[in-house]
């Protein structure tokens, strides 16, 4: 993941030399998420038929692919190309990484499980993010860029060597020569209610997320000007919260998962105003309240993966979380976009009120999803 966070740490740089609106520079953010909607669907399902850690394998040179794309660009579209390729690369690792680890564990210690792979997407933004910045302050941002396509071939290698799943394993990935005759479809996956609640739930929850990881070195650039700590270094430090809230989330979810579910995106819609606001006070008080907002967000993210896999028929694994994955990352695409949007409706990066409706723009897409799931948690009950 070292690469997939450099276009949001480098976009307040970039959108000064390549003098384009915020318009353009979310919809190059949003050009990740594109990437990952197109590949998802087929990468995802193939872990149906084989085993997912040669999809990852496959998928790294992808990754690295997109990150010296990116080192090469000199204009919006070859950034969106590269941002393409990233999240394509993503789309086979993220997902196909988690199906190789649930068929291999079972039971209670799966959901806890889940909860800490899935938090270490926190971890890799973060050292995107601070990579990102650091390197780019001293040589340069195509030096950045370039030196991100190291990481992926260094995963690929790690799970290339991971020993075939033992039947006491409890496995249910197929090895080859074991193909699955009828991969379930799309369809098949979304006829069950529980999946399109958590779907619908996931893709709220990227759209918020990624709203503000794409902007969030940009608001402290504008929040917190003259500050000791780089906009990128503060936002990667953000990030580091993510691990811990997203497992506590998990952990406080299994004593009602769904209610649970919605009422953290509740307070995360409540946040996400505050934080807005916090840019006309700056200093610690739009740390601290980011901080919360952060919080609140990955406090739901293993929570809403594992009620997923709970709910989902372990033969038809890979295509639910392929299903889950195109949608949330469908948010993920048009969040940036949004916010971008609202920016410059607002007036641009320089004036708060344009702060404030962008994040009060994502606050009433968390708070819609939060009614949305106490419904469906009432009608469970």
């Amino acid at each position: 993941m070292v690469g997939v966070s450099t276009w949001p740490a480098l976009l307040p740089g970039l959108q000064a030399e390549w003098h384009i609106n915020n318009t353009v520079a979310g919809t190059i953010s949003g050009a990740f998420f594109a990437g990952y909607m197109v590949a998802v669907p087929v990468l995802v399902s193939l872990t149906d038929r084989w085993p997912a850690r040669y999809v990852y394998g496959g998928s790294c040179v992808v990754l690295t692919a997109g990150s010296l794309a990116l080192a090469r660009a000199d204009a919006p579209p070859l950034a969106m190309a590269g941002q393409a390729l990233l999240g394509a690369g993503l789309a086979g690792t993220y997902m196909p990484g988690l199906k190789e680890l649930s068929d291999r564990i079972t039971g209670r210690r799966q959901a806890r499980a889940i909860a800490f792979y899935t938090s270490t997407y926190g971890i890799g933004t973060s050292v995107s993010l601070y990579l990102a910045g650091a390197i780019a302050s001293r040589a340069g941002w195509r030096v950045a860029c370039a030196a991100a396509a190291a990481g992926p071939p260094v995963a690929a290698a790690l799970m290339l060597l991971l020993p075939r799943p033992r039947a006491s394993d409890n496995a249910t990935c197929p090895e080859p020569g074991r193909r699955i005759a009828t991969p379930p479809r799309f369809e098949t996956v979304l006829a069950n209610s529980h999946v399109r609640t958590y779907v619908l739930g996931y893709t709220a929850h990227c759209c918020e997320l990624f709203a503000l990881r794409s902007w969030i070195v940009a608001f402290f650039t504008f929040a917190a000007s003259g500050a000791r700590v780089a906009p990128s270094t503060s936002a990667a430090l953000l990030n580091l919260l993510g691990p811990p809230a997203s497992i506590t989330g998990n952990e406080i979810a299994s004593r009602g998962r769904l209610r649970i579910i919605a009422t953290t995106m509740g307070v995360s819609g409540a946040l996400a105003l505050s934080t807005g606001a916090a840019g006309m006070i700056g200093g610690v008080a739009v740390m601290a309240t980011a901080a919360l907002y952060v919080l609140a967000i990955m406090a739901d993210s293993a929570a809403l993966t594992a009620g997923l896999v709970e709910a989902t028929d372990p033969s038809a694994r890979g295509t639910a979380m392929a299903v889950y994955s195109f949608f949330g990352f469908a948010g993920g695409l048009v969040g940036p976009v949004i916010f971008g949007a609202l920016l410059d409706l607002g007036g641009g990066t320089a004036r708060v009120t344009a702060w404030l409706l962008a994040f009060g723009g994502i606050a009433c897409i968390s708070l819609a999803a939060s009614a949305t799931l106490m419904r469906a948690a009432r009608r469970s009950a």
